[in-house]
């Protein structure tokens, strides 16, 4: 597949105009494109850029059985891998959960985003869709009025204008689609969490058969497979820290440490082919419309990556405004669109609490100069009730895989 093959004609227009080729947006235009309706995607990333950015793999019971009603799971269900159980290592020892034998008994399933995206990609283009790559959505104009519209910038530099009866923002927290919302029409909740990530993507097979979670007291290593050959790595680091500061030995040595090696087991090791520094931080906007204009995904609430809850949410929140869009299009009933922010923001909430408590479990909180350290003391308090208490276990795994 190449951009030429499929280099549509120029239109204009269409009832629902999707900014952002990623989960939300490509489960979103598959959705509308099966209920016969018109729609359009505005993608500002060429097509192999699209096909290939790795992002998160841990998609959520839900997430699977959402796929699997609309026939979007057959990669999925050909090469993804249940994961149940997860491993924590702290200074106390190592303990073990089963989280698929508890809570709601649900399984994560690890499937590489990328190739999800890809999957999502070729059904839509094999079944018609409309896609625009390369095409930058600078601003949505009149979202409150009778005729929204979308300004774009193709890639030679060229502007152009979309018409649209609605618009749905799934391009992220810096996209057009936040960035139009006029000042004072929602409200932003926001918190910085004050802990930073360094996010690597090794060419070395897992190390665990679990996802590992290392509490140390130089700061938070995790170890999350992506497949046989891949493995996802974080580092806790100083903020303000660059991605390319660390060398690979150095890297690996820290890990090695944090993750204590020395006790459990060597760490494969291989290659960093991919490197990012995070910084932990969480918002959310209410409500997620403003007229015509929908926000979904990232746009709609940014999440840490702390409980791999975003992909998750973004997968739900299409399938809740494709439901809402076939009803008023369809059918001229509004009723599940005008609930579509209520819906979401339940969702959305419940996963902001519990990422807010998983990075409390897993990162020390520095007490003031001189005073006692009552909040790291709370933090081991929780690590013993996770470990001991069956009715806290019941609840972590409900919310770990739950959204």
């Amino acid at each position: 597949m190449t951009d030429s093959q499929y280099a549509w004609p120029a239109h204009d227009s269409a009832d629902v105009v999707i900014l952002g080729a990623g989960p939300a947006g490509l489960v979103l235009g598959n959705l509308l494109l099966r209920a016969g309706i018109d729609c359009a995607i505005l993608e500002r990333s060429g097509l192999e850029c699209v096909r290939t950015r790795a992002r998160a793999g841990f998609l959520a019971a839900n997430t699977v059985r959402i796929l699997a009603r609309h026939g979007l799971d057959e990669g999925l269900r050909r090469y993804g891998q249940e994961h149940r159980v997860c491993e924590f290592r702290t200074e106390g020892g190592r303990f073990r959960l089963d989280y698929g034998r508890l809570g709601s008994k649900d399984p994560h399933t690890v499937y590489p985003q990328h190739e999800l995206v890809a999957d999502l990609l070729t059904q839509f283009l094999d079944a018609g869709g409309r896609i625009r790559f390369d095409t930058e959505a600078v601003a949505v104009s009149d979202a409150d009025g009778p005729a929204p519209s979308v300004t774009v910038r193709e890639a030679d530099g060229r502007t152009g204008r979309w018409r649209a009866r609605y618009v749905a923002a799934c391009d992220g927290r810096h996209g057009a689609g936040r960035r139009s919302v006029p000042p004072g029409a929602v409200r932003h909740y926001r918190r910085d969490h004050g802990v930073s990530w360094l996010g690597l993507l090794a060419e070395a097979p897992p190390s665990l058969d679990a996802v590992g979670y290392a509490l140390h007291p130089h700061g938070y290593a995790g170890h999350m497979a992506r497949s046989a050959e891949i493995t996802r790595y974080y580092l806790q680091c100083a903020r303000g820290t660059r991605a390319d500061t660390w060398s690979e030995d150095r890297v690996w040595d820290a890990l090695d440490l944090r993750m204590r090696a020395a006790e459990y087991g060597p760490l494969s090791r291989g290659r960093l082919v991919q490197r990012a520094v995070v910084d932990l931080a969480s918002d959310v906007l209410e409500p997620l419309r403003h007229g015509a204009l929908f926000l979904v995904g990232d746009a709609a609430a940014l999440i840490s990556p702390s409980a791999a809850k975003g992909a998750n949410l973004a997968v739900l929140e299409a399938e809740i405004l494709a439901q809402g869009l076939t009803a008023a299009l369809r059918e001229g009933d509004p009723t599940a669109l005008d609930a579509y922010s209520d819906r979401c923001l339940a969702h959305i909430w419940r996963a902001q609490e519990f990422s807010h408590w998983m990075i409390g479990l897993l990162h020390e909180t520095p007490a003031p100069q001189g005073a006692p350290p009552f909040q790291e003391r709370l933090r081991r308090s929780r690590i013993s009730a996770l470990r001991d208490s069956p009715t806290q276990q019941d609840w972590f795994a409900e919310n770990y895989v739950g959204i």
